[in-house]
């Protein structure tokens, strides 16, 4: 089976929610309290274990694109549907001891319910913040990638709800060129700040969610360069040898005179 994606551009979202509306219906989570988080018309703030789905709203004091003659634009009102990355190089993949999270033949990092112990390793180990802990249930969870749906030739729910294709589902490689073409279009029209968002130079490796952003990734609370812990294991056991071989070396010398 093709390795699939998310292809999610913020240039094309309406903010309707529909995608975190269909993501509850079909994954049958809990709705998030309705509380409103001050921050512009958002009622569910971040993913979470009860939101695999966020639409951010996005204000920003900057004008939205190319001024038109007389007409002044005094910011930017922009959203983004946000979802678990599944990560080539999963950090929560590498982290869990007990085999519960799980590579599918899709492409996509899957925590199993069954299996999963609660310890909370994946949490701590996700560069992005995605991983979330019940803590009623007492497990993990995020986004499986509808992997139900797909094994039955369905696409994910979020994207066969958006109104405007903002998200859309597809081969990874296939969707990284439209990302591409996205961005040229956009830059053609005067967006000059649009990018794609998919960290493939940094130990993430790339992502199975890629965006099509307008600013910078901090704008949207995605790390510039998202890194996997474990790469920093290679100097902390470096580290610790050095400082050993110190310890060694110094009782040997408190001995020897």
């Amino acid at each position: 089976m093709p390795t699939s994606a998310f292809l999610t551009d913020a240039s094309i979202c309406i903010g309707c929610k529909a995608c975190e509306v269909a993501c509850k219906e079909w994954n049958h989570i809990p709705d998030d309290g309705f509380n409103w988080t001050g921050q512009s018309y958002d009622n569910t703030h971040a993913l979470g274990a009860s939101t695999w789905r966020h639409v951010l709203f996005l204000e920003e004091k900057q004008p939205m694109g190319p001024q038109l003659a007389g007409i002044e634009e005094p910011f930017r009102w922009q959203f983004l549907s946000d979802v678990c990355k599944h990560c080539e190089n999963a950090g929560c993949l590498e982290a869990c001891p007990t085999g519960a999270i799980v590579r599918t033949e899709v492409g996509s990092v899957f925590v199993q319910p069954d299996v999963c112990n609660g310890c909370g390793y994946c949490v701590v180990s996700c560069p992005f913040g995605v991983v979330d802990k019940n803590h009623e249930v007492g497990t993990a969870f995020k986004c499986t990638f509808c992997y139900d749906r797909q094994r039955d030739g369905l696409m994910p729910a979020c994207a066969k709800a958006c109104p405007t294709q903002s998200i859309r589902f597809g081969h990874l490689e296939d969707l990284r060129q439209e990302a591409q073409v996205r961005v040229k279009e956009l830059k053609d029209c005067g967006y000059n700040d649009a990018q794609v968002y998919d960290p493939t130079e940094s130990s993430v490796g790339g992502t199975h969610a890629i965006f099509v952003i307008l600013g910078q990734p901090e704008a949207y609370n995605f790390p510039p360069a998202p890194e996997v812990p474990t790469i920093h294991l290679k100097s902390a056991w470096s580290a610790a040898l050095v400082s050993a071989l110190v310890v060694v070396l110094v009782v040997f010398l408190a001995f020897a005179l």
